[in-house]
């Protein structure tokens, strides 16, 4: 336990939709700062859909005296804008950005000025020098708009070559595809730190809906023995929570450098886990703490 106790950690959040959302979250938040997080990341619309309630949510978070990451999409952006967001961000006090390309909204035929996210990362170094620490985006299972295998790893090269500091993978339950792309990145020279990203298993609806629209794997034993469980919902997190648990524990004994939590809002999962492995005292979920999970569940579209 004492490698795991020294494992970095962040956490990932979405913008709450409602007041009674929000405050939800902040409880949410309190809760997983017990975790020490090395820094909280906060989600991007595509085009800037969610661009207000992402930076509110960012402000809270460094209000709250921890590290706050603002998601930075630049689908639709121009140099312009993009210019100018990094100025709000830096007057902010925002050191840690996660630069993606984002995905084209429905009624835009026009991707703007930034057609990769390499694009993105080599503007912000252009414009702020090594003011903020850039992470990227890596998929182990391969990105689903990627031509081929050696593109994705390419694309990923060229992200890293244009100034990102560390990249955060999608998030994935089969173990080899993740050292797989390590190795592949080590061989291409790459030095950056490729941080898996963790999605707790609580609902399987939503999990099933999630993968089929960004391209995560759900490997076939896994898939089948959620559909076991049907609609029993307390026998889905529980083998959930043994699955990605045995997950974190197998990716920090083969040298993983953090962890990164999706925590979808919620507190109960990502704590149970991290408790599971060593980086928090153990103890129960508070009634508060479950009643912040179940609205943000809905909150999510589960």
């Amino acid at each position: 336990m004492n490698v795991m106790s020294k494992t970095p950690l962040s956490l990932e959040f979405f913008p709450a939709k409602t007041q009674e959302g929000e405050a939800k979250l902040r409880l949410a938040r309190q809760q997983l700062y017990a975790l020490k997080p090395k820094f909280c990341s906060v989600t991007y619309g595509a085009g800037g859909s969610t661009q207000a309630g992402t930076f509110q949510s960012v402000r809270d978070i460094l209000a709250e005296g921890v590290s706050a990451a603002a998601h930075f999409s630049c689908i639709g952006a121009t140099r312009d804008s993009v210019r100018q967001e990094l100025q709000v961000l830096r007057a902010m006090g925002v050191q840690r950005l996660v630069a993606l390309r984002g995905d084209l909204p429905a009624e835009h035929v026009d991707g703007g000025e930034f057609q990769y996210a390499s694009d993105l990362v080599a503007f912000i170094r252009a414009e702020t020098g090594a003011h903020f620490h850039i992470e990227v985006a890596a998929y182990p299972e391969i990105h689903p708009q990627a031509a081929t295998p050696t593109a994705d790893l390419l694309a990923l090269a060229a992200k890293a070559r244009a100034g990102a500091d560390s990249a955060i993978t999608q998030y994935f339950y089969n173990v080899d595809a993740y050292f797989r792309l390590v190795d592949e990145a080590q061989a291409l020279g790459l030095t950056l730190p490729i941080v898996p990203g963790i999605l707790p298993i609580v609902n399987s609806a939503q999990l099933m809906r999630f993968s089929d629209a960004c391209g995560a794997e759900i490997p076939r034993w896994l898939r089948l023995r959620l559909h076991a469980f049907d609609d029993d919902s307390a026998a889905i997190r529980a083998f959930g929570l043994d699955v990605v648990t045995d997950l974190c524990e197998r990716l920090l004994a083969g040298g993983a450098p953090g962890l990164h939590f999706y925590t979808m809002n919620q507190s109960g999962p990502t704590l149970e886990i991290c408790g599971r492995l060593g980086l928090l005292p153990s103890g129960p979920m508070t009634s508060s703490g479950q009643a912040a999970d179940e609205l943000a569940l809905a909150e999510a579209g589960a």
